[in-house]
This record gives C-alpha cells, structure tokens and sequence, in this order.
C-alpha cells in the first residue's frame, strides 16, 4: 500500500509539474509574466496581476494609452485600488494610478488557445469598490481563479475611477462626467486587442458584473464606442434604468462638492475643481445618509452616470439599438441590497422584529416612483408572489 501511494505521489508531482505555461507574453506595452498556479493533474491557472491598460489618469480626464515599458514587467502583485472614500466616509485610500487589470488563464497539458473571455466589473455605488485583492478581512471577494479553472475560461478583472474622480459631472461639455465608464472602456478595449497573446478569443468577449458593476456592464452595451468588442453580456442585480444608477441632476451635486472644496460658483467652476487636490476631492463626495421606507438610502447616490452626449449621446431607452448584436442577461443576486434596505426599513436587520407590508409597500413605491403605479403592482406582484396569506418576514 505505502508503495501505491508513493507511485500515485509521483504521477501527480509529474503531472503537476508538467502543467502547461504561457511563460513571457507580449501586449502592445511591453512584455509581461505571471505566476503559474498549479490546480492538479495537468491542470493550472496562471494568473497575471497588475497589467496597465491605460496610463495614470488626468483629473476629470478621459484615460489615456500606457506608454509602455521596458523590459518584462512581473504581473504578481495587484496594483491599488482607485482613490475612494472609506465605507465609513471618514477618510480615503487607494491611488489615482488605478487603471490595471488582472487576468487568469486556464491550461490543461497543453497552452490553452481560443478560450472565452470574461471581463469583470465590480460593484460599490459608483463611490467605492476594487478587484485589486484584499477586501473585508483579507477576503479576495473577486479573485477568478475558481471561474477560469471550472468554466475553462479566460477571467479578467479590472479598475476603473469611482466617486467624484469617476462620476462629477457639471452636466455640460465642461465637466461631462462617465470617467469612470470610459476606464470600463479602454479596459475592455484593451482585452479585446491583447487577449489573444494569453490565449484567449477576442471574438468572444463576455462583460459582467454585479450592482453598479451590472448597471454599468448596462451602460456598456448601449454605448456606440463599444460596437463589436465585446459578443455577450452579464448584469447582476443592476441595469441603467435603476433609479440609482443615473444622476439626472449632476449640476446640483458638481455644485454642492465645489462648495465643499472653496471653488467659486461661476464660469471657473470646473478649472477651480481641477486644481484641487485629488484626496480632498475624493472626500468632498456627498454623503449616503441613512434612509427610511419613503425616501431610500440607495437614492441618495448622487456620483452617477449621465447623459454626456458622448459615452451615453442619449437616454438609455434610446440606445437599444446599440445593443442589438450583444447576447445580454439580468437578473439579480439573492441578499443584494441588504445593507441598504436594513437600513431603510430597521426591523430587516433585527431579527427580533416583524417588518410590515406596509413598510414594503412603501419601500417599493419609493423605488418605482418614476415608473407610477404600473412599475409599483409589477415590483410588489413578483416580491409578494410566495408570501401566502398572512406573511411574516
């Protein structure tokens, strides 16, 4: 027996061993390696952390290409996550040099080829959020090694600018905002002339994310700089036409940050803004107050996408056409918006409380407010459609 098991030690060490690797890839900014991590009998991931896709972005600039580098850059540690403020609003981290991604690529005894694409877009309000490792308590919520490996698939995770670095917008050309959309785009643009070095097919590209990162992979599909990158689409409990999801008034909250940071409310509004230090711009953000049943805390998200006339040249439901040649798919994460509806109605996040249908009611009609009565019986019919006669939380 200890001789069987020593054999089928060495079988797998030699298979391990043998796992295929793309080694040093080359991308239009220079030559890149990862790390190859082994999985089991001729099966491994390789993954490549940090690859610039763009350059260190301007303030309230669109991103810019990389001027490349020199050499083989060693894609084994994430790059920061872009400039935002604390879950708490307190304080901020991370860096305006945030415009990377990180790739994981599947391969069996031979280098893998032709595989599907992935691209990855996380979620966070539009305020917050990162692919880029830790997250709560040394968790890597976003890590794509378990997709790539099970799903033979390439995944691809990406940065791109949040809160008043991604989203002011004064409404105009002078500040149009959806700098934040424009990093999703020049990520996936990237994947789309690149992935084929990893071994990927860039004519199957699938986006997808959840919450803001549904409602922009949303955002994506109906945008015309978009046409023919990317074949399907995914959106996780987030579409464009959530009333969270689009700021219809950014002049007021352009207005309300340059207050905060002493710029005049005048013609030098937005060259008074652009002086301003990046950190003290970051926590000029309006604040998510705590909501109740009748006005949300999710509507309160006031850094948004907005009609720029360029990403987005018109209202969503006027962009379909754009999407025509895109598989899409939505739906919606069980749990999603937990932390803010425990927050609107109290007694969901006391487990010691009944929450009333009244208050749901309530919620609800909050939340469809501009669709009317119609959008409120759908939303209330598909939430109630299992609670029975006499239902309890």
């Amino acid at each position: 027996m200890d001789k069987l098991n020593i054999l089928l030690a060495v079988v797998l060490s030699f298979g391990t061993a043998s796992a295929a690797s793309l080694g040093v890839v080359q991308t239009e900014g220079g030559s890149v390696q990862g790390r190859n991590i082994p999985l089991g009998f001729f099966r491994s991931v390789e993954v490549f952390k940090g690859i610039p896709f763009a350059a260190k972005p301007g303030t309230f600039e669109k991103p810019h290409p990389h001027p490349g580098w020199d050499g083989v850059l060693k894609a084994t540690k994430f790059a920061q996550r872009c400039l935002q403020i604390s879950l708490l609003q307190t304080s901020s981290f991370g860096s305006e040099d945030c415009l990377y991604l990180n790739i994981w690529v599947p391969h069996g005894r031979q280098v893998s080829s032709d595989l599907p694409v992935m691209i990855w877009i996380y979620g966070g309000g539009f305020l917050g959020g990162g692919s880029m490792g830790a997250n709560f308590l040394n968790n890597y919520l976003y890590s794509g090694q378990e997709i790539a490996d099970k799903g033979s698939v390439i995944v691809v995770s990406v940065g791109y600018r949040v809160g008043t670095l991604g989203f002011l917008s004064t409404g105009d050309s002078r500040l149009p905002g959806n700098y934040g959309l424009w990093d999703q785009h020049a990520a996936i643009a990237w994947v789309s002339r690149n992935i084929r070095s990893f071994g990927g097919d860039p004519g199957n590209i699938t986006i997808f994310g959840e919450s803001a990162g549904g409602a922009s992979v949303s955002f994506q599909t109906l945008s015309p700089h978009n046409k023919g990158l990317f074949k399907r689409a995914i959106s996780q409990s987030g579409v464009a036409f959530c009333p969270w999801a689009m700021n219809r008034n950014p002049r007021k909250t352009a207005e309300e940050v340059a207050e905060k940071v002493g710029c005049p409310i005048d013609d030098s509004l937005v060259a008074c803004l652009k002086l301003i230090d990046a950190a003290t711009l970051v926590m000029a953000a309006p604040r998510i107050q705590l909501g109740s049943p009748d006005s949300p805390g999710v509507l309160n998200m006031l850094l948004a996408p907005v009609v720029d006339g360029d990403f987005l040249p018109d209202q969503p439901e006027k962009l379909f056409h754009n999407t025509a040649d895109i598989d899409y798919l939505s739906g919606v994460n069980n749990m999603d918006g937990h932390l803010f509806t425990s927050k609107d109605i109290s007694s969901i996040g006391d487990k010691n409380q009944e929450t009333s249908v009244e208050d749901v009611k309530r919620l609800l009609g909050a939340y469809t407010k501009e669709t009317g009565q119609a959008g409120f019986e759908v939303a209330f019919s598909e939430y109630s459609s299992n609670w029975g006669s006499t239902p309890t939380r």
